[in-house]
């Protein structure tokens, strides 16, 4: 029978195992604190930052959310970054994504404090990353390392095939598993929109990991028997419900299912691991900023 891999449980033990770091850090008068700077009025943003700000509050993360106005410029941004930089309370922050046209992302990334990028965005922290010494790993990968360990996957020697060259998910994710590492030593294949044939690149796979933003696209005849399957994806498409739409992944789940020895469902596999990861990072960031050491899991 298909393991169903529980984001939603293995996010809760991580949540539940930072406390007493979190109690250690706060007793040393250094409780970690996590900011949010969201520029604009996008609704699925908004959701977003509502609920890091209500999982910090869950495991007593002190949390301060910035608000700036859609239409302002960019250097009002970049004021607002500076003075998050300079904020000793403040041990992490992100800047909510997408940012409005007229701002340039990249830059936006580059003014942030290396040492407070819980996102892991910043060109130092990729950097470190690549190197083999992370400061901090990107929360979805550093998530899909974790579902991948809570389903008791070696992947020692093992074939992964990542659907996506993203920034955020697939070239991060690519690096981490190749690392030589306890939760590394992968033999990675990255496919993109260029992939000839990339149901063969899967099909190969031991371990695929769709991440590419397109729903549905990884189906059953594109898994091979007993792989398991990891999918970051989540797509809102129109849908006869209440809503008038539902969210999928990337991979049609019910034809995956029947070849997978091991399945994230969306919603509830890998969104949950992401959010998770970002207070671990808040966590990390704390203790290495004040110097107070703690466990972390």
């Amino acid at each position: 029978m298909t393991e169903i891999i529980d984001g939603n449980a293995v996010a809760s033990e991580i949540r539940d195992d930072l406390t007493d770091a979190i109690e250690t850090l706060t007793d040393a008068g250094a409780r970690p604190g996590l900011a949010t700077v969201l520029m604009g009025d996008d609704p699925a943003s908004q959701t977003y930052v509502n609920m890091k700000q209500r999982d910090c509050e869950e495991v007593g993360i002190e949390s301060v959310h910035v608000d700036v106005a859609g239409d302002a410029s960019p250097e009002t941004l970049y004021e607002e970054i500076a003075a998050l930089n300079d904020d000793p309370a403040v041990h992490g922050y992100i800047v909510q994504a997408p940012v409005p046209d007229h701002v340039d992302y990249r830059e936006v990334i580059r003014r942030v404090d290396p040492a407070k990028d819980v996102d892991g965005f910043h060109p130092e922290n990729v950097g470190r990353l690549v190197a083999g010494d992370a400061r901090f790993r990107p929360c979805t990968p550093h998530g899909v390392q974790k579902l991948l360990e809570s389903a008791g996957v070696d992947l020692e020697g093992k074939d992964v095939t990542i659907v996506g060259r993203s920034d955020i998910v697939g070239k991060p994710l690519a690096n981490l598993l190749i690392q030589k590492a306890d939760d590394g030593n992968a033999t990675v294949t990255v496919c993109h929109s260029r992939t000839e044939d990339l149901a063969a690149k899967t099909r190969d796979a031991d371990i695929v990991v769709a991440a590419a933003g397109a729903p549905e696209l990884v189906d059953g005849s594109m898994i091979g028997d007993g792989a398991v399957v990891i999918d970051v994806g989540v797509n809102r498409v129109d849908a006869d419900t209440e809503k008038g739409y539902e969210l999928v992944g990337d991979v049609e789940f019910e034809s995956a299912k029947e070849q997978a020895s091991s399945i994230t469902p969306v919603p509830g596999g890998v969104g949950p691991m992401t959010r998770a990861m970002l207070l671990y990072n808040t966590v990390k960031a704390a203790s290495l900023q004040e110097g107070v050491d703690v466990d972390l899991p």
